[in-house]
């Protein structure tokens, strides 16, 4: 269940066709879940992988940008992108404690799959939440299996969303979070372009909750919380990925990954200092760019670039907004019940639940 098939539309923008990051051309994404019972424990974990250009962003790179609006998390590979502005990897998505293997591995992936003596270096981007409530986190089961896994099973297409690979033990607003997927295509006399977002959603208290602007949180206080014995509401983290065909620059690609804060405060999120929100964005509309493999002696001396005129990038930055909005509904929608180690609960926020919760706040379906 997403939040249109209950006639929840969030924000003026057009969908498109699959509503999901992997509308923008050459987008592939990948899961590899982890749920078993290992001494005991629960396992509830895995990796999300989300490639550009189809895989080839070595030979292709992207455009990107960074933005960072709480740093209580961890991420491979930005300081890179700050200064260069280019993505030359596959981005992955797991839990706090499996950056650095999942770092480790697609470096082994690049190193494998090139086999070109010029490449002699990568520095992949790895982001992460904390998923320690649901799983066994100081155990580090997510390893070189799960990488490749994720990146075998990478496609454009439908994405699944919910309790999947990196999303698989995340809570988002005390409730079932995990991965969530939206997008927005702009019409032709703003540009036509696409803006995908992808999002592991671990983060928000309850009692702040909006949806579609309406604070349906206040009325879901009684439901059962996973941080009543331990934790504290709000704890975890949100990390962003946008995607986008326009002929962004690198400072543009950092200006829209801004915007990502704006949809998560309209669903009210982003206040939180346990809070870990870092966002990425990329833009594939210029192609040719120089790769980050020095040396090379026939390399031209310059580039040529598009670049989307500042006069027209706002409906890029309404579109990232929304679609980021959008995917973190979607995310509640998609969970599943789950039970701690300790016995506590996570539930998921079932769509009639959500709809009674809306309407006792006057909301009403868009015409």
């Amino acid at each position: 269940m997403r939040a249109r098939q209950l006639g929840i539309t969030l924000g003026l923008g057009t969908p498109g066709e699959l509503n999901a990051i992997t509308d923008v051309p050459g987008i592939r994404v990948g899961h590899s879940s982890v749920r078993a019972l290992v001494d005991g424990k629960q396992v509830r974990t895995g990796i999300t992988v989300v490639e550009p250009r189809a895989g080839a962003a070595r030979q292709q790179p992207c455009f990107a940008g960074c933005h960072v609006l709480n740093g209580n998390g961890d991420a491979t590979g930005l300081e890179w992108i700050r200064e260069a502005g280019l993505l030359t990897t596959p981005v992955a998505i797991t839990n706090t404690h499996s950056v650095g293997v999942v770092r480790d591995a697609l470096i082994a992936h690049e190193r494998d799959s090139l086999k070109d003596p010029a490449v002699y270096w990568c520095m992949p981007v790895v982001m992460e939440t904390y998923d320690g409530v649901l799983n066994d986190i100081w155990g580090q089961h997510v390893g070189v299996a799960q990488v490749a896994e994720a990146l075998a099973a990478a496609r454009p297409g439908p994405v699944a969303e919910g309790a999947v690979g990196g999303g698989t033990g995340m809570i988002c607003h005390e409730f079932k979070g995990g991965i969530g997927t939206s997008s927005r295509k702009l019409p032709a006399e703003q540009g036509g372009w696409t803006v995908g977002a992808l999002v592991q959603a671990n983060h928000g208290k309850r009692g702040e909750l909006r949806v579609d602007g309406y604070p349906v949180g206040r009325r879901l206080a009684d439901l059962p919380s996973p941080f009543a014995e331990r934790g504290t509401p709000g704890m975890g983290s949100i990390v962003v990925i946008l995607a986008t065909d326009a002929p962004l620059l690198p400072h543009q690609c950092q200006r829209l990954a801004q915007r990502a804060s704006i949809g998560i405060a309209r669903t009210g999120g982003g206040t939180e200092d346990s809070s870990g929100d870092v966002f990425l964005a990329f833009a594939t509309g210029n192609r040719d760019l120089p790769t980050a493999d020095y040396g090379r002696k026939d390399a031209p001396f310059t580039t040529g670039l598009d670049m989307v005129n500042n006069d027209h990038i706002s409906g890029l930055f309404a579109a990232a907004a929304e679609a980021v909005e959008e995917a973190i509904i979607n995310v509640l929608l998609a969970g599943e019940d789950m039970r701690a180690d300790d016995g506590s609960e996570v539930l998921a926020l079932r769509p009639e639940v959500l709809l009674e919760a809306l309407h006792a706040t006057g909301w009403r379906q868009h015409p």
